[in-house]
């Protein structure tokens, strides 16, 4: 009998649409290849976008993500994307991600937690709710260590302000995780991105980003002698996400 895995591939090209000025992946791009592999992944065992619509109500929704990077893919480069769950907690679902080259090299390794959300009330629900069963139980992890709560070093200093228009919302209506990252990229100056690279990205959604609000992106660099900056971004009060991001020069 063959053994089915539950560890999903797929392979991408890079075009030129999906890569930065310095022909290099944009970072928001990975997040969204890492969002459509998920929910691939996620149908093809039945528990995709539209079955937990209708069966359940809910939607997938990302809370916590790290990403470690070696390399970022270049233009016209073919890499392959592996992705797998991991068994569920009572609220949290766990995924982690490989990145390979053409030769097999591993060139990204990311780990994330996702919750389902009731898309009527805007409530978290438990994972038994949808009673999800996977091929096979993987406890190999991408990356070693558990995905906590980011807080800031020090002093936050407002960066800019960004208003949520049409462009940032996805289809539950809310803003897409891909843009925190635009977001948070935009809060380093061009200069800084043609000497320096992103090495690692931590990032907590902590709540919902509506169109019509405006997010204000606030910087931390108590600890940039250690190559590491804080951002977060708040809507008056309210705290919507919280990064930290580790540079090295190119």
């Amino acid at each position: 009998m063959e053994t089915v895995s539950s560890v999903f591939k797929k392979n991408f090209h890079v075009d030129l649409r999906e890569v930065d000025f310095t022909k290099k992946l944009k970072l928001s791009t990975l997040f969204s290849l890492f969002q459509d592999i998920a929910s691939e992944a996620s149908a093809d065992i039945g528990f995709g976008i539209e079955a937990l619509d209708k069966k359940f109500g809910v939607a997938w929704i990302l809370t916590r993500i790290r990403v470690e990077i070696v390399r970022s893919p270049s233009w016209d480069e073919e890499i392959t994307i592996e992705t797998w769950p991991l068994k569920p907690s009572k609220i949290e679902f766990d995924r982690d991600y490989l990145v390979k080259d053409k030769n097999g090299k591993i060139i990204i390794r990311a780990v994330s937690k996702w919750v389902i959300m009731d898309i009527k009330e805007r409530k978290l629900r438990r994972t038994d709710l949808i009673g999800i069963k996977y091929p096979e139980h993987i406890t190999e992890r991408a990356i070693d260590g558990k995905l906590g709560k980011l807080k800031a070093f020090g002093e936050l200093v407002p960066a800019y302000d960004k208003v949520i228009g049409y462009s940032d919302i996805d289809f539950n209506g809310h803003l897409n995780n891909s843009k925190y990252v635009d977001y948070i990229m935009d809060c380093f100056p061009v200069e800084d991105h043609v000497n320096y690279s992103i090495k690692t990205i931590d990032l907590n959604f902590n709540n919902e980003a509506l169109p019509g609000e405006t997010v204000t992106l606030c910087k931390d660099t108590s600890f940039t002698n250690q190559n590491i900056i804080y951002i977060e971004g708040k809507i008056a009060d309210k705290v919507v996400f919280k990064s930290e991001v580790t540079i090295a020069a190119k």
